[in-house]
């Protein structure tokens, strides 16, 4: 390829370049305009799951009304953990024991303190069901 048609390749594309990032102004000004929402990055926060914690990126709105599906907002843990926690306190076993249960079967490192406030969170009802 010589110098001319490098030349015209460079500006071909330089033009492309030119015409897209004018289009994406245009379209930033015409969502701008119509008031529409847009994306605003995301947001970070860890989950406690099963196998451990787990960093999670959630999306972000300029209005702040994207309400995420599966994990809300504010929520630290996944609702099935907490279920399993229960089902092994309600078979008798003590919070270090289903510390245990969890390390050996997940290789989680689960706290007494989580497990009992998991357990606490429900204990009132448990009493009241028992009475």
């Amino acid at each position: 390829m010589d110098d001319k048609q490098l030349q015209a390749l460079a500006n071909e594309l330089v033009k492309n370049l030119k015409t897209h990032e004018d289009l994406s102004q245009f379209d930033r000004l015409l969502k701008k305009i119509s008031g529409t929402n847009s994306r605003n990055g995301y947001s970070t926060k860890t989950v406690t799951i099963t196998d451990g914690p787990m960093e999670l990126r959630t999306p972000r709105d300029r209005d702040g009304s994207f309400e995420p599906q599966l994990v809300k907002k504010n929520q630290t843990r996944i609702t099935g953990m907490d279920n399993q926690i229960l089902a092994l306190y309600a078979r008798g076993m003590t919070t270090r024991e289903i510390t245990s249960v969890f390390k050996e079967m997940y290789d989680a490192d689960v706290s007494p303190a989580l497990i009992s406030k998991v357990t606490d969170a429900v204990i009132d009802q448990v009493v009241e069901w028992q009475n």
